[in-house]
């Protein structure tokens, strides 16, 4: 079924990467919400990463952004946290403790087996979202999706090869200016990972405006904010969230 969900929105994500989509709105990636749960084992992690040395409340920043829309539109049936880039361990603790749902401090096959996880991050935290994965893998934890936004490598730890508890991977790059991310992502397994594409932005006509960030980010690295700030993607990764979450029926309501 996921699989089916995930083919009807290629066409869309080409599209995207064609540059010729138009701009998000509000009422395109706010579907009908979830039904609300307090149960740990039924909530879906999610956890964003912001890149540079960028704080992990910077609200100017989209991932923070996104991540406080994500928990409007489905309130209480997820828990949404982002971390700096540099927090990776934190991160993985945090995870930890939300599956560990009778706080035993050991976790059963059970926690694992229905852990619902999903992580998402720009620049050095397009790193630091392949980083947790593999940190998961080793735990024998799933991850359902892994959305990089310009991905960059931090020196000695690669961000290319997608462990193989990941289900599903995207990347969003582009590939101007003196930061531009990672052109490819690959499954270690496509057996088992199954990438949904990497996908080519360019601003060479779709400028996005960058006004609030500092006039030297907007000199030397304007593509790479570009990207993180381009409401277009967002919406998409807000779509793919929504076929992991809620199925093929809140996408086609969010048009």
């Amino acid at each position: 079924m996921r699989e089916r969900q995930y083919r009807k929105l290629i066409p869309r994500l080409i599209l995207l990467a064609a540059a010729s989509l138009a701009p998000w709105s509000s009422a395109r990636s706010l579907a009908m919400p979830l039904p609300a749960t307090d149960s740990p084992l039924h909530k879906v992690i999610v956890i964003g990463f912001v890149g540079g040395f960028v704080r992990h409340d910077d609200a100017k920043h989209a991932e923070v952004q996104f991540a406080a829309r994500l928990r409007d539109r489905y309130a209480s049936a997820v828990d949404v946290k982002v971390f700096g880039n540099h927090s990776g361990q934190e991160a993985l603790r945090h995870v930890l403790r939300l599956l560990d749902t009778n706080r035993d401090g050991i976790l059963t096959a059970l926690e694992t087996e229905k852990a619902k996880i999903i992580i998402f991050g720009h620049s050095w935290g397009g790193t630091e979202t392949v980083l947790l994965a593999r940190a998961l893998q080793r735990q024998h934890i799933p991850v359902l999706l892994t959305i990089q936004v310009d991905s960059i490598s931090k020196p000695g730890q690669g961000d290319i090869s997608i462990p193989t508890n990941v289900a599903h991977a995207v990347n969003f790059y582009q590939s101007n200016g003196l930061l531009h991310g990672r052109p490819e992502i690959l499954a270690i397994d496509p057996e088992r990972t199954n990438i949904i594409g990497n996908f080519h932005m360019t601003y060479k006509d779709h400028p996005v405006n960058c006004d609030q960030f500092p006039w030297f980010a907007r000199t030397f690295t304007k593509p790479h904010i570009e990207i993180e700030n381009d409401p277009r993607v967002w919406a998409e990764a807000a779509s793919l969230i929504d076929a992991e979450l809620s199925g093929a029926r809140s996408i086609a309501q969010a048009h």
